[in-house]
C-alpha cells in the first residue's frame, strides 16, 4: 500500500514492496508480502491472518498518547487533546482505529478509512497520522534489516519522505503463528512521530 498504519507499514509495501518481495513465499519478510497482497486484493479475512490489528492499533494509540509535542506540530490543537485522555478512551480510540484499517483494505482510500473514523471527543485519525509520516509521493526503498529473536523477529522497512529530502525506517515487530509470521506491533511510532515533527517545525521555519 502507499502508506501503512498504521498502516504506515502496509502503506510503504503497496507503494512498491508487494511486487519487489513477491517472490518471498516464507518468513517475516514474506507474511508482509502477503498482508500486502491481500490489501492489493481487498481481502480483510487474509490480512488479518498476517496482521493482528487489534495489536497493533492498540500499540499506537499508546505510543501516540505519549507524544503530544509531536501532536502539537502536526495536528493544529493537538496538545489540547492529549493529557489522559486519549488513555481514558484506549478501548474506544483503539476499536476506532480497527474501523480505519478495515475501511481502508476494503477501499484502498485512506479518505474513506478517516471517514470511517466515528466523532469523538479525542477526534485523531490514525491513518491521517500515518499520512503524515509517509505521504502519497513516499516510495518503498527495500528491507534495511530482518533480526529474529526466537518467535519473534523485527524488520525495518525503509521508505522514502520527499517532502524533507530523507529517508525513515519503519521497524515492526512480528510473532511467529504456527506455520506463518504475524505483525503484531509497529516499535518506533512514537520515534518516527517525533522525527516528522521535528523535520516540519524545520521546514516551517525555513
Amino acid at each position: 500500500m502507499k502508506k501503512l498504519l498504521l498502516l504506515v507499514v502496509l502503506l510503504a509495501l503497496a507503494a512498491g514492496g508487494y511486487y519487489y518481495y513477491r517472490s518471498l513465499k516464507q518468513g517475516p519478510s514474506g507474511a508482509l508480502v502477503s498482508a500486502a497482497a491481500a490489501v492489493q486484493t481487498h481481502d480483510m479475512a487474509m490480512f488479518e491472518k498476517y496482521v493482528d490489528v487489534n495489536s497493533v492499533t492498540a500499540h499506537l494509540v499508546d505510543d501516540v498518547a505519549q507524544q503530544s509535542s509531536a501532536l502539537t506540530s502536526l495536528l493544529p490543537g493537538g496538545s489540547l487533546m492529549m493529557g489522559g485522555a486519549m488513555r481514558l478512551l484506549k478501548p474506544a480510540l483503539a476499536k476506532a482505529a480497527h474501523q480505519e484499517v478495515q475501511r481502508y483494505v476494503e477501499t484502498g482510500s485512506l479518505e474513506a478509512a478517516a471517514a470511517a473514523a466515528p466523532k469523538r471527543m479525542v477526534n485523531i485519525s490514525l491513518t491521517g497520522l500515518a499520512n503524515k509520516i509517509v505521504s502519497p509521493e513516499s516510495e518503498f526503498k527495500g528491507i534495511k534489516y530482518t533480526r529474529e529473536e526466537g518467535d519473534n523477529a523485527f524488520v525495518g522497512l525503509e521508505v522514502t519522505q520527499p517532502k524533507y529530502d530523507t529517508t525513515m525506517v519503519v521497524e515492526v515487530k512480528m510473532r511467529r503463528q504456527g506455520d506463518h509470521w504475524q505483525l503484531t506491533q509497529i516499535t518506533n511510532s512514537g520515534e518516527l512521530l517525533r522525527g516528522v515533527a521535528r523535520l516540519e517545525k524545520k521546514r516551517l521555519l525555513n
